[in-house]
């Protein structure tokens, strides 16, 4: 069975969540059962979850029992994006490939109909190769605040539930005081977050608080600035916590690297060495590798952990492995005499904003659909930066980009120039534009 979850205790717990919602792997393990017996031929389906232990087994039992496969997305998806997925993908039946195990939007908080396709293999990987590097045991409880419908919580539940551990999950706003007493009540003893995460951790002055059971915080989801990241290099290292950054990707079922706690200060910024059984190079423009450290390159990694290709329509659902465990991240990066590597730009069009991977491509859509209204969206992890050249259209713009994305008015600056500028082609020349 998958993660070997059947040779585990049956009455131990699985999932708890902050409002009492209680799972068991036995629970996981006979609801994948009773799929089996209810669904005779593999099929899909659009599951909407939350953070709430009802779901995750949901999410679980469909992914055990290899008869269902679920496109996981956020039960608060926009009404007109979920009937476009509904639209692309309602039809596909049973027509799907043996070993697609599940699919995520290639932009969880836009809903786009590009789809990352997942196999049974892939979970495994991840969860072995997770589970190792963390050194998680069954004794572990860790706090998942993390999405169910984003790669990095999905990637929890694999890791520690591959380990017999206990998931505390919560969908509760980390200001609640519900959230923090069930973190201390329940004893967490791992806490996973993105940069926006340990942002609020820092305003709730988390640094002075009494968590002894807590022993490891581990960071993903985007560069995390530099000066938050040393307090909490501190902090870890007064209170004798380890502190672990990581990086990864969607396409490469979450963690591609990670920088042991070792070197949390000294290669401070670093996203650190591959995870165990994978690996990572560097290509220059040509496609050869790059093997001096210091030389920028184009970041690849290789693994049982990247996923099979993308999904753009139903039929796509029956591809194959279209990657054969390599891929080109889009990200450029160097490595220093120790081997770890530091990201240095991205070669893509997208961002990430509190953590929640966004197409740039796909907000200047949503602007043109919802405000008639041509735009250039350009940026950093720190802010979109959305060029329009329609002033009276300015607070509409920014309302429908919080609407659609679900992320804070703040992450969005509206600017108003004359003329978007393009080339002949009539593509936009986004270099042309002053990106601050």
């Amino acid at each position: 069975m998958l993660l070997g979850l059947d040779k585990i205790d049956p009455k131990r717990i699985a999932i708890l969540d902050s409002e009492g919602g209680i799972v068991t792997y036995g629970d996981i393990v006979a609801r994948a059962n009773a799929i089996c017996e209810e669904v005779k031929e593999r099929t899909f389906c659009i599951l909407p979850v939350e953070n709430k232990a009802a779901d995750a087994l949901e999410v679980m039992a469909m992914l055990v029992s290899e008869r269902i496969v679920p496109l996981i997305v956020n039960k608060k998806t926009d009404e007109a994006l979920m009937a476009h997925l509904q639209q692309t993908y309602g039809k596909v039946g049973t027509a799907i490939y043996p070993q697609l195990s599940h699919l995520l939007p290639t932009s969880g908080s836009t809903g786009s109909p590009k789809l990352v396709r997942h196999c049974y293999d892939n979970i495994e990987a991840a969860g072995l190769n997770i589970s190792t590097f963390f050194e998680l045991k069954e004794s572990d409880r860790p706090l998942m605040v993390l999405p169910l419908y984003y790669t990095m919580g999905l990637s929890m539940l694999f890791s520690h539930l591959r380990v017999g551990a206990t998931v505390l999950l919560t969908g509760r706003n980390m200001t609640d005081p519900v959230f923090w007493k069930f973190l201390k009540e329940e004893k967490a003893t791992s806490f996973t977050g993105v940069p926006y995460s340990f942002q609020i951790l820092d305003m709730m002055r988390f640094y002075r608080m009494d968590l002894p059971e807590l022993e490891l915080l581990t960071q993903g989801g985007g560069k995390m600035p530099t000066a938050l990241n040393e307090k909490f290099v501190n902090y870890c290292e007064q209170h004798g916590k380890r502190w672990i950054a990581t990086y990864g990707q969607s396409e490469c079922t979450a963690r591609m690297a990670y920088l042991p706690a070792k070197w949390a200060r000294e290669k401070m910024g670093s996203i650190g060495i591959a995870v165990p059984n994978g690996e990572l190079s560097l290509i220059d423009d040509n496609g050869n590798p790059i093997t001096t450290p210091g030389i920028e390159g184009e970041m690849c990694y290789r693994g049982k952990n990247v996923t099979m290709g993308y999904a753009t329509c139903a039929e796509d659902l029956l591809k194959g492995d279209e990657r054969n465990g390599f891929i080109r991240t889009g990200d450029l990066a160097r490595f220093d005499e120790d081997g770890c590597y530091y990201i240095v730009g991205r070669m893509g069009r997208f961002l990430k904003l509190f953590g929640m991977r966004v197409g740039l491509d796909e907000c200047e859509q949503i602007i043109y659909t919802d405000c008639a209204c041509e735009s250039a969206c350009v940026g950093t992890d720190e802010k979109m930066i959305v060029y329009i050249t329609d002033a009276a259209k300015t607070q509409a713009v920014k309302d429908a980009l919080v609407e659609k994305t679900h992320i804070v008015a703040t992450s969005f600056e509206i600017r108003v120039i004359p003329e978007i500028p393009k080339n002949e082609a009539g593509k936009k020349l986004f270099s042309k534009l002053e990106n601050k």
